[in-house]
């Protein structure tokens, strides 16, 4: 049987203490909290949490000679405690992976076999177990879960796969382990797919300035001029926005173009202008045509002369007519 605290188990589980505060753990998951405020235990009726506990002792260790014909044998029926969900839409899985319970979520994993609905789950959020796995920085249960058959591609509510979430929060480990362990046809997708902002996770990775991450990005053949929706910039504009020297180098050697245009027409070099960095500003120059490297003019110029035309032009209009009636100008 299963105790939820994190130690070495035994070949022998078993249940010690208040099952709830054994579950109940006092960890800032900053991350998780951003997106909701509790776990999904104090959302669960007493008497809901004792029939979890009830199913959760009838979860046994298997022998280990009996895994191979498991993974032969046809797809068991739906064990009970798969069935539990709390008011927050997450599994027994979802829980044990939030707290960070490695052997029970990697054991849990291991029990629901081929049973792609409950890897797959989504809670409220939109969240699987593999996204919380990212999330929570625990790649060795994301590897189990892609070896189990789990969907890499799935979103949460904010359109992010799990590769914008180790991309964005610079782990290094789960980009290593979603790239080299989803499906050839998944990596292909994720590599390209936006989130519900349309960034790719190159963008995410350079925004937040991760050049370990955008290079592994790069080696696997990402759109590097790929342009985010807001206003057109490719990761090569963010990087002269953010002023990062080191990030402008890579993406110059991994080809990225320097004439690619903003949807207000500005390059990644007219961007320099007015900031500090020239050593940014005289790498891309040498990528950069002439015509992209001064700025356009200004709406403002081009409005006072627009003005000033309209001056000296005293017969603009010249058949105005009221009434009927020619007025003479």
């Amino acid at each position: 049987m299963f105790t939820a605290r994190a130690v070495d188990y035994p070949m022998d589980y078993t249940m010690e203490g208040h099952p709830r505060d054994l579950l109940k753990k006092d960890r800032q998951l900053s991350l998780v909290q951003d997106d909701r405020h509790d776990s999904g235990l104090d959302s669960m009726k007493d008497d809901e949490y004792d029939q979890l506990v009830r199913d959760l002792e009838d979860i046994r260790v298997q022998p280990k000679e009996a895994c191979t014909a498991l993974q032969s044998a046809p797809c068991p029926p739906a064990q009970a405690w798969k069935q539990q969900v709390t008011e927050d839409g997450d599994t027994f899985l979802h829980l044990a992976i939030i707290h960070e319970e490695k052997p029970l979520s990697l054991e849990i994993i291991r029990q629901a076999g081929c049973d792609k609905v409950f890897l797959n789950f989504q809670n409220k959020l939109g969240q699987t177990p593999i996204h919380l796995a990212l999330i929570t920085d625990q790649p060795e249960i994301a590897e189990a879960l892609l070896k189990a058959g789990c969907n890499p591609e799935i979103r949460d509510f904010r359109g992010n796969t799990p590769l914008h979430i180790a991309c964005e929060q610079g782990s290094l480990r789960g980009v290593g382990v979603l790239t080299q362990h989803s499906p050839h046809h998944h990596l292909c997708s994720l590599l390209h797919l936006r989130n519900y902002n349309g960034h790719t996770c190159l963008h995410l990775a350079s925004i937040q300035g991760y050049l370990a991450i955008v290079e592994c990005l790069l080696s696997l053949g990402v759109d590097v001029d790929a342009k985010e929706p807001c206003n057109g910039r490719t990761a090569l504009h963010l990087a002269v926005d953010l002023q990062n020297e080191a990030l402008v180098s890579l993406l110059l050697k991994h080809g990225a173009d320097a004439n690619k245009v903003t949807y207000q027409g500005y390059s990644p070099y007219q961007l320099t202008w007015g900031r500090n960095n020239s050593v940014i500003q005289e790498l891309l120059r040498q990528f950069t045509t002439v015509d992209l490297q001064m700025l356009p003019e200004s709406e403002d110029e081009d409005s006072c002369e627009s003005e000033s035309e309209f001056i000296e032009d005293e017969l603009l209009y010249d058949d105005c007519i009221i009434g009927g009636q020619v007025v003479p100008c």
